[in-house]
């Protein structure tokens, strides 16, 4: 196990997990969540997606709900989960 040393900002160290195959919920049929953890003040923000939406679609989530605000993410830590590899 690595040992992951506390942030000195905002936005330094970030979490991100997806939760799939929750209930069908919103307008749009979302049927899953892309979870974002900032480490420094342990904020989570959720951001609603269709569990088959591409590796495309999450980058436009993620550029026009989270980094078009905060900067771009230094660190990510997440799981190896096969929805972080990109198809680019």
């Amino acid at each position: 196990m690595i040992h992951i040393q506390e942030p000195k900002s905002p936005w330094e160290v970030d979490q991100m997990d997806w939760l799939k195959a929750v209930p069908q919920s919103g307008d749009r049929g979302y049927n899953a969540c892309l979870v974002i953890v900032e480490r420094y003040r342990k904020t989570p923000i959720f951001l609603p997606y269709h569990e088959d939406d591409t590796d495309i679609d999450t980058d436009l989530l993620l550029w026009n709900r989270v980094i078009s605000h905060t900067g771009l993410f230094r660190n990510i830590i997440n799981d190896r989960d096969l929805n972080f590899k990109s198809a680019l």
